[in-house]
């Protein structure tokens, strides 16, 4: 089983209050590079790029989750992080207007994450 299949997999078996949100973060992040790699690790959907780059918590249910695990490698000028604790960051998604207003913002965020990972 391919990778990808292993997200989809998962997601078929989902039972979360934004699973559309959810279904179309991920494919936001998918469309912004096919060099990502991707499992399901740590309870939810996960992308590499040479390391772990974010994961998705579906046990958040009031919006997605996006947890970048690196995040303070990552300079975000578009206002979707939030930092965390041990150097993650976060992208909270609420509503489907959310992750359409932010669709650009999460692709530049995951093309930064190559370029960090590529110098």
């Amino acid at each position: 089983m391919s990778k990808t299949n292993k997200i989809d997999e998962f997601l078929s078996k989902l039972k979360h209050p934004l699973k559309t949100e959810m279904e179309s973060v991920i494919k936001i992040i998918r469309e912004a590079s096919p060099q990502m790699e991707e499992d399901v690790k740590w309870g939810g959907p996960s992308f590499d790029y040479k390391e772990p780059m974010a994961t998705l918590n579906p046990r958040m249910t009031d919006f997605v989750a996006v947890i970048f695990h690196k995040g303070e490698l990552l300079n975000d000028n578009t206002g979707l992080l939030e930092p965390g604790p041990k150097g993650k960051a976060y992208a909270k998604f609420r509503s489907m207007e959310e992750v359409k207003k932010h669709k650009a913002n999460l692709q530049k965020i995951v093309k930064d994450w190559i370029k960090i990972m590529n110098s």
